[in-house]
């Protein structure tokens, strides 16, 4: 087994338990019964207030996407947050409050977006971290984890794996586990964008709001946010991928639905069942789902990058592919549209012209 120094990368199957238990710190002595007992939030005790990691991200008129679709098009580039994507609002909220609640190490397994933000929220509040991820992980997103001064443990070929050794990691004293999606702390840090677009449109509400869904922990946040402002009766527009589509599986059935398997490029997107509390929101708000082909995402992607001069992910470009399609509005819909450009880690420039190439999406250095 390679140092369990900060930031190595580590292989769980060369670690033994004792070992594993060694990646993590020990100046908390309180244990997670003595901080249940002392009235925690998740095993740690109650912050007075939390520290903010994310930066507020601009939201701009998008003048072609506007033209295509016939209303005013907004995007909120949560691309540019220092994570690379919206994560970091909902975790990094989650992971400041639970430093100040007494948790002493973090973890997580995603090798993705969710990881990234993990991964940052530790660097920023000087907390060790350890990001446990499937072998499937490109070995670029392993490296920049590892920057950023996580610990990487590479278990199993499947994300599941790697989950369940991230829960008994997160079994130790003073540690946390930080899931990709699903807990009520990301959904409420989260909601932080919705408060910056109810401020940058003075309080005037969009007309829908689209977004991509994997899990459902954006989809969550956005809707927190809209019953906080007010905005009830603004719609949500909700973009998957053929082949990671949950979201309109569980809404076209009235029930939770759980994918079979993900054959969908965009992993991002990649959550076989969205959360729980999925189901619950679309009863109290309008939530529509819009199912676009890989083709489509990547196409979006492409266009976008050539446009706007963003790369992005397919998971993102879900959400872009509403821009460059009429088709995918409702008709009656009259703006403004905002579209949260979620952003994106696992992509590359080669890795676009793999992805153009392997769908045969279509755009030039002069797209429009």
């Amino acid at each position: 087994m390679e140092s369990a120094s900060r930031g190595a990368f580590v292989s769980a199957s060369t670690c033994s338990k004792a070992d594993r238990g060694r990646i993590k710190i020990s100046c908390c002595k309180m244990t997670y019964k003595e901080s249940v007992a002392n009235g925690a939030v998740d095993g740690f005790a109650k912050p007075s207030k939390v520290e903010r990691l994310h930066v507020r991200t601009p939201l701009v008129v998008n003048e072609k996407m506007s033209s295509v679709l016939g209303v005013e098009v907004l995007l909120k580039l949560e691309n540019t947050q220092p994570s690379g994507s919206f994560k970091i609002r909902g975790i990094g909220y989650m992971c400041a409050k639970a430093k100040q609640g007494g948790a002493r190490r973090f973890v997580s397994s995603s090798g993705g977006n969710a990881g990234a933000a993990v991964a940052h929220a530790g660097k920023m509040l000087g907390v060790e971290t350890v990001v446990c991820v499937p072998s499937t992980t490109p070995v670029f997103m392993q490296k920049k984890l590892k920057s950023l001064g996580s610990h990487v443990v590479v278990e199993g070929s499947e994300w599941k794996h790697a989950d369940e050794l991230a829960r008994e990691m997160s079994s130790e004293p003073s540690s946390i586990y930080v899931p990709p999606f699903d807990h009520k702390d990301i959904w409420e840090g989260g909601s932080s964008l919705v408060h910056e677009i109810y401020e940058d449109l003075g309080g005037r509400p969009p007309a829908s709001i689209g977004l991509s869904v994997g899990g459902g922990g954006l989809l969550l946040s956005v809707c927190r946010g809209l019953e906080a402002v007010g905005w009830q009766s603004t719609s949500v527009l909700a973009a998957e991928t053929e082949g990671a589509d949950s979201l309109a599986a569980t809404l076209g059935k009235g029930e939770l639905v759980d994918l079979p398997e993900i054959t969908s490029i965009a992993k991002s997107l990649g959550a076989n069942r969205v959360s729980s509390a999925v189901l619950p929101q679309a009863r109290r708000l309008s939530i529509g789902s819009v199912v676009v082909s890989d083709k489509e995402a990547v196409e979006a992607c492409g266009k976008f990058l050539v446009n706007e001069r963003f790369l992005v992910e397919p998971a993102c470009g879900a959400t872009l592919a509403i821009g460059y399609n009429k088709n995918l509005i409702p008709a009656r819909l009259q703006g403004p549209l905002v579209l949260i450009v979620c952003g994106g880690n696992i992509v590359t420039p080669s890795l676009l012209q793999e992805w153009k190439a392997q769908t045969d999406a279509q755009w030039d250095d002069f797209s429009t």
